[in-house]
């Protein structure tokens, strides 16, 4: 059998002394490393390039010009670093960063993955772990591992979540744009503010019972939803109601949706409005929401008395 060779880990000050003098003057002059790694086609510009007051340890510069930063730290990653990365990035126009450490912190490495999905897409930011190794009694040799970096994932993420708020920014606008329109027609919504979610409501005079606007993709509704917590006094509330459907519905004006939800602890009773759109629909929200407002109040006037007997 043939030996096999052990490999131990070198401190990296046994190695590199001091973090400026030693290690970034040699990282500076095997930036190859770092593309093996990367991907980037890395190119020296300079060493402690000026920010401002601060100095970035190695300013280099990818195969495209881009400019990438690059922060060495042979400690313990803390908050003081990850601020003058940002600080570097944004004086040098950077898109890309790159944090070397020994020991990134799971907080750090969590943001360097939310600042992935959060920057825009030609931007990146690495975190690397640099370690020193040697086999048997070989010269000490760098080892780098990738932490966190950019990835078909994280970008998947961070479209999602600029979808998610844009879709938060719109439900804003509509709620404000029918809670002012609603308030000149009844007092029922009068204190309630704008939500980011695709409803609002109101409570209906008894605890667990709540009139509800809804606002979907395609469609809209207004709702008396029944949650008091305890499923047989939904059921046995909803029941009540029930049993003067058709009287309900003709004063209302149209047929309503009955849900008693068998297999949930709550009930509804609702009027889905077709013909205007939905959330997206943005041209169309004046009508919608008029549509909503005269439907809400038809809804509360059709079961105001019925209600009250519960």
């Amino acid at each position: 059998m043939k030996p096999i060779a052990r490999l131990t880990r070198v401190p990296l000050r046994v190695v590199w002394h001091h973090e400026a003098l030693n290690f970034t003057r040699w990282l500076a002059e095997n930036l190859d490393l770092l593309s093996e790694l990367t991907g980037l086609h890395l190119l020296l510009v300079q060493t402690e390039a000026a920010a401002g007051d601060f100095a970035v340890d190695i300013l280099a510069e990818d195969e495209n010009g881009n400019q990438v930063v690059i922060e060495n730290q042979l400690d313990r990653t803390d908050h003081d670093h990850l601020g003058k990365l940002i600080t570097y990035m944004s004086n040098h126009d950077a898109k890309t960063a790159i944090w070397i450490t020994s020991q990134p912190r799971p907080e750090h490495e969590k943001a360097v993955h939310w600042l992935n999905e959060t920057l825009p897409d030609d931007t990146s930011f690495y975190l690397l772990q640099v370690e020193a190794v040697r086999i048997d009694d070989s010269p000490p040799a760098p080892l780098f591992t990738v932490i966190a970096g950019p990835s078909a994932e994280s970008r998947r993420i961070g479209e999602q979540r600029k979808e998610l708020a844009h879709h938060h920014i719109l439900c804003q606008e509509f709620w404000q744009g029918l809670l002012t329109k609603a308030k000149q027609k009844s007092t029922v919504f009068a204190n309630i503010s704008p939500s980011k979610g695709q409803w609002v409501s109101a409570g209906a005079g008894k605890s667990g019972v709540t009139w509800a606007y809804v606002v979907l993709m395609d469609h809209a509704r207004v709702e008396l939803y029944i949650d008091t917590l305890e499923v047989d006094k939904n059921k046995r509330y909803f029941d009540a109601l029930l049993k003067h459907k058709n009287e309900i519905e003709a004063s209302f004006g149209a047929p309503l949706e009955w849900q008693r939800l068998d297999q949930k602890r709550a009930s509804r009773i609702a009027y889905l409005i077709h013909g205007h759109g939905g959330l997206p629909d943005q041209e169309n929200w004046d009508a919608l929401q008029d549509a909503m407002i005269d439907a809400m109040a038809r809804l509360e006037a059709a079961l105001k008395t019925h209600f009250a007997r519960l």
